[in-house]
């Protein structure tokens, strides 16, 4: 499952079975602590998740900052809820990437706000599972 974690919403990705593509999935409105993690159990118990790519945000020049704090933290807290691997992923350009994507296929403005999220999501898992792919050869 892909996780693109902002301050007010979450968007959610899967993959299929044998990981080879993403899928955007739902947007979660955040309500903090206890009940975003509830949320995303949830949808992990349902979509029967065995592992998280959580979107880290790091700055063009590689640092961290109190985005990517906060992400670690919430990691943490997803990985000592869920008891699943939650692994951090450079998610650099991928809300602008989404974007552009919505803008190329010509979505009305108005949806961006509800698409854009998951896309991301999506987005995030895509490039992880390139990269396992990559990592396998």
């Amino acid at each position: 499952m892909g996780i693109d974690l902002g301050s007010k919403r979450i968007g959610v990705a899967k993959s299929d079975a044998e990981g080879w593509s993403a899928h955007p999935v739902t947007v979660l409105n955040r309500h903090g602590g206890q009940r975003d993690m509830q949320a995303i159990a949830k949808l992990v118990a349902e979509h029967e998740i065995s592992e998280i790519v959580l979107g880290l945000p790091l700055n063009m020049d590689n640092s961290e900052g109190k985005a990517a704090a906060a992400t670690r933290r919430f990691g943490d807290k997803l990985r000592d809820h869920l008891e699943i691997p939650v692994h951090l992923w450079d998610e650099r350009l991928t809300t602008w990437e989404a974007h552009q994507i919505l803008k190329e296929t010509q979505v009305k403005k108005s949806k961006h706000r509800k698409l854009v999220d998951q896309l991301a999501a999506t987005l995030i898992l895509k490039s992880y599972l390139e990269a396992q792919r990559e990592e396998a050869v």
